[in-house]
């Protein structure tokens, strides 16, 4: 029913919907970098003078793109977002929404899966239109799910429509300039070295990789030959994604302006190299590790990004449980011994490490380090990057750092039985050692250090702690909702969730009784539709206490050294990930994937 003012009431109900969550909109997109503090505060002004809704005036003064601005609204709404611009839609799927109706309520069918179709309208919460897109479902025996898009997006698909009895070319012949393609050993050449360091569309995109990579919260950048193309990939809170895709005739000059920004050898291509690009972005201090690798036909160039201005966060931030940091903050007051922490590449042992150390650095404790390379500064801390091509390695590195007069010592890795018998030593010899070694789990500690020819008896004279740990990502606070799992799968995690003591569940506030819930999150424009954002520790303890310093020495038996782990009340790897899924801090299926065999 129209009333007087010319407006429908789901219209009417709409706007009220959208201007009660107008400054939501107005935060998200401050959040997200996409408006300016000024901008904000200008709009909120307008918006009290000219009445317009927020999403008027930011279209009418282009400060958001439509895209964007969809994807913010959504998030408010608690709808998902899609793009649909460039989708290719079968037509069988389009036309289960007719021409008149699409046009009238803005909306379009866009994929189908067995009975489940996915409608994408400008509008979601106007009632008339969802009601109209119901009542059709039912005629034609659908479940509609409702997603947002642009208007960009509408009109992309709209246009189908009339295309409908055409046959249409999915492949496009499109004219484009010949490059020769450039071999690797031709970039050593004067002209072509001038060329990469000074060639403005080179040093762009690669100043553009850096910069994205930073912005998006990268840990390593991959440049790698994908066939015809050159790929880009991130890796995003432990996960890789390819960002952009790159013709492959300019791969070896990318390449060769990484090396020359990193100071490594322009006509070496047959062996790896490393290296080190120092930048600045914004008030960021960057750090790219650049590590190239040979392959078939080209070379890949893998680049890890430490930030050096951020500071040393506390365990209780990165993850670690209440009882974890109180028998961690214990272990690090003990005058000698060792404490290790295990777990694989880009499993964060490196910052716990170094949260660690900063939790002992006072004026009374003479602090060394020993890393490759130096990814924290800490003030006060003695800090040296061994340097293998120099013969200045971990094993010669803790021999000159006994004679410094340490209290403690930081090894970055006990990679050889070289350095484990001189870091056993120095634990003998009075000295607190911390360092990080590759096994699966903290029980794996004793047979590795055994496999590197280490005497059990001096392991269990020295070892204090063992410490295992991943890294799992964070659902987005933002988008996050409620979760039904699998049948068999939630068969499994009963079983697996029976065998966690109950002070576990009450330090977290949960009900070991109660059916567990999880939760997953949806994808906004603050996770980048992943559902995710930032990542969370995830551990096991085992403290080497005078019983299990026993089982060393006999020789360390796995049935009874789980035993007395569950003596101890303490919870492994799966089970502290289990916990935290019921927190709502991860999904069961990151659970699954950093815990995996």
């Amino acid at each position: 029913m129209i009333g007087l003012s010319g407006r429908s009431k789901s219209q009417k109900e709409n706007e009220s919907l959208m201007a009660s969550k107008g400054t939501e909109l107005l935060d998200i997109l401050l959040e997200t970098g996409q408006l300016t503090e000024d901008q904000y505060r200008a709009l909120v002004k307008e918006r009290e003078g000219s009445g317009k809704p927020f999403e008027q005036l930011i279209l009418e003064k282009r400060m958001v793109d439509d895209e964007l601005l969809a994807k913010a609204r959504g998030t408010v709404l608690g709808v998902p977002y899609a793009d649909l611009v460039g989708q290719e839609i079968p037509l069988d799927v389009l036309n289960l929404i007719p021409q008149e109706v699409a046009e009238t309520n803005k909306a379009v069918a866009y994929a189908k899966l067995n009975d489940d179709v996915s409608i994408g309208m400008l509008e979601p919460r106007d009632m008339r239109s969802a009601q109209a897109i119901d009542f059709l479902a039912r005629t034609s025996k659908f479940k509609p799910h409702y997603h947002i898009i642009s208007k960009a997006s509408f009109n992309a698909v709209f246009k189908k429509y009339r295309e409908l009895g055409k046959e249409v070319e999915h492949a496009l012949e499109v004219a484009k300039e010949k490059y020769e393609v450039v071999k690797p050993e031709e970039i050593t050449t004067e002209e072509r070295i001038e060329e990469v360091i000074k060639g403005a569309p080179v040093s762009r995109i690669v100043s553009v990789i850096l910069k994205h990579a930073v912005e998006g919260n990268a840990s390593d950048i991959h440049i790698e030959p994908y066939g015809e193309e050159t790929r880009v990939r991130y890796r995003v809170d432990g996960v890789l994604r390819t960002s952009i895709t790159l013709p492959k005739y300019i791969h070896p000059s990318i390449i060769s302006r990484i090396k020359v920004l990193a100071n490594m050898k322009l006509d070496e291509t047959r062996i790896p190299q490393d290296g080190r690009i120092r930048d600045k972005f914004g008030d960021k201090v960057i750090d790219f590790r650049v590590s190239t690798l040979p392959l078939a036909e080209y070379e890949k160039v893998v680049l890890r990004i430490l930030d050096t201005t951020r500071g040393v966060p506390k365990l209780s931030e990165l993850g670690f449980r209440p009882r974890f940091v109180h028998i961690i903050e214990q272990q690090i007051r003990q005058p000698h011994g060792m404490f290790l922490i295990t777990g694989p590449t880009g499993s964060g042992k490196s910052t716990t490490l170094f949260t660690i150390l900063n939790m002992r650095n006072d004026e009374g404790v003479n602090i060394s380090t020993l890393e490759d390379p130096v990814e924290y500064q800490i003030k006060g801390v003695n800090q040296s990057q061994v340097r293998p091509e120099v013969g200045y390695n971990f094993a010669t590195g803790l021999r000159s750092l006994l004679r410094q007069d340490p209290n403690i010592i930081m090894v970055g890795e006990i990679r050889d039985g070289e350095t484990a018998e001189l870091a056993v030593h120095a634990a003998l010899t009075g000295h607190l050692i911390f360092s990080t070694l590759h096994t699966n789990d903290a029980l794996g500690v004793v047979p590795r250090l055994v496999d590197m020819h280490l005497e059990p008896f001096l392991i269990g004279a020295t070892m204090n702690i063992a410490v295992a740990q991943r890294l799992a990502r964070k659902i987005c606070e933002r988008c996050k909702t409620k979760v039904e799992i699998p049948e068999e799968v939630e068969k499994g995690v009963l079983v697996e969730l029976q065998e966690i003591p109950e002070d576990y569940f009450q330090e977290v506030g949960l009900d070991k009784s109660a059916r567990p819930v999880f939760y997953k999150g949806r994808g906004c424009i603050r996770c980048q539709d992943s559902g995710y954002v930032g990542r969370v520790a995830v551990a096991e303890v085992l403290e080497f206490d005078d019983k299990m310093k026993q089982l060393v020495v006999k020789g360390f038996p796995a049935e009874e050294a789980r035993a007395g782990i569950r003596e101890r009340q303490m919870i492994n790897l799966r089970q502290d990930a289990l916990l935290k899924a019921l927190e709502g801090l991860t999904t069961i299926e990151e659970v699954m994937r950093v815990t995996a065999d």
